[in-house]
């Protein structure tokens, strides 16, 4: 497997550089894979414009100077590729892929729409309709929806606690200014990773990248990302008139640059990854039958985090199956776990790092991320080589921050 990448920084001959930071990791596949990340979410939307960052993401395909939307959506469908994009808290992904060869189509497409879209007035009022049907369709599934209002309860007082999506009454105050406001504010050069998985070269990916986003405005981005208040504990139940209890059960952690993480991944995997064996599936769902789904996630920030456990049940099991949750986080947090157990465990991540590697556009993403949020590379070799060096102890302590004491709980049934 080829793990060889290249980096560079954009230069351009009238400003001596705009910051646009660009990584190219060659592959021998028949696909290439090329994206955008830009640190920009809803958490720096202004109060009054919540659901901005995911609605510039749908509208930035409505047109640009030289495109109309139709034209968007075909240019790279007409040659077998696909054209997309995905808001989170505090990042926006356009990609693109293609087969090999059309990989300088998709760079001048993604740059067109970054740097020239207009948001046509008729085509926002259009797609305004669109995002509150999506707004319609998540409400309709508590499975999902319990993840955000569970993320508002736990980031109180702060940009992190809205939903991405906003609320239909957001939605429909947002006009194509604001829009064209966003982006012109926060997708600066400086605050953008081009990534490209691709078997061309990476000095023909550096040059068409060049060609196209050279003209790329380098500018500070003023932010205003305030570190959400310390999170008070709650167990709320919400009930909607479900069949199913839908429950999380976490607490508020630290953020993506904390050296702990390593360990913080390694133990939320143990106690409710996507495996079979994990402690939760084995004690909730194969012991008792209680569950048809347990996970556990961590979800990290810049500057905090969340360890977030799910599961769903019948409603009259819900208080048993918080019980058996709040003696696991005991467990983990009172005893050392034992040399055997450890490495077993470590084996087991590492091996799913390696499978989950083999989807070469996920990769690519999570490289391109690493370097905006790092200035660094940090690639499944990387990760997999801090996670062997967690110690028992370290897993101990980070086990501490499960606590259920420290844990807030919301159901939705």
């Amino acid at each position: 497997m080829n793990r060889t990448y290249s980096e560079y920084i954009l230069k351009d001959g009238s400003t001596g550089g705009n910051g646009l930071r660009v990584i190219c990791w060659p592959t021998e596949g028949l696909v290439s894979y090329i994206g955008v990340v830009i640190n920009a979410g809803s958490r720096d939307e202004d109060p009054s414009r919540h659901g901005l960052a995911h609605f510039v993401e749908h509208t930035i395909f409505k047109g640009t100077s030289k495109r109309r939307v139709w034209q968007i959506s075909g240019h790279m469908e007409s040659v077998g590729g696909e054209l997309n994009a995905y808001t989170s808290k505090e990042e926006t992904m356009i990609y693109t892929n293609a087969p090999a060869g059309y990989e300088e189509r998709g760079i001048e497409l993604l740059a067109d729409l970054i740097c020239n879209s207009l948001f046509p007035r008729e085509e926002v009022e259009r797609e305004r309709e669109v995002v509150i049907e999506e707004i319609h369709s998540y409400l309709d599934s508590p499975s999902e929806s319990v993840f955000d209002e569970f993320e508002e309860l736990a980031y109180e007082g702060s940009g992190l606690a809205h939903n991405i999506l906003g609320t239909v009454e957001d939605v429909k105050r947002l006009s194509d200014s604001d829009c064209r406001e966003f982006v012109d504010r926060f997708y600066s050069a400086p605050e953008m990773v081009v990534y490209c998985c691709t078997p061309q070269s990476p000095e023909r990916m550096f040059r068409y990248v060049e060609k196209h986003f050279g003209r790329l405005n380098r500018k500070t981005v003023a932010r205003d990302r305030v570190m959400p208040p310390v999170m008070k504990s709650f167990d709320l139940t919400r009930d909607r008139g479900n069949h199913q209890a839908n429950t999380i059960v976490g607490p508020r952690v630290f953020g993506r640059r904390d050296p702990r993480r390593f360990a913080l991944f390694l133990l939320n995997n143990y106690l409710g990854g996507p495996c079979m064996n994990s402690r939760l599936n084995r004690e909730l769902r194969e012991k008792r039958g209680l569950v048809y789904a347990v996970d556990s996630s961590v979800s990290l920030m810049s500057d905090t985090g969340l360890v977030m456990v799910y599961f769903g049940c019948d409603p009259g099991a819900n208080a048993r199956c918080k019980r058996i949750i709040s003696n696991e986080l005991d467990r983990l947090c009172q005893s050392t776990m034992n040399g055997r157990t450890l490495e077993k465990i470590k084996r087991q991540y590492c091996g799913q790092l390696l499978v989950s590697s083999d989807h070469r556009e996920n990769r690519a993403m999570s490289l391109a991320k690493s370097l905006l949020y790092y200035d660094d590379i940090h690639d499944i070799a990387t990760t997999a080589d801090h996670i062997r060096r967690v110690t028992a102890e370290e897993l101990r302590e980070v086990a501490e921050l499960l606590s259920p004491a420290l844990c807030g709980s919301l159901t939705l049934m």
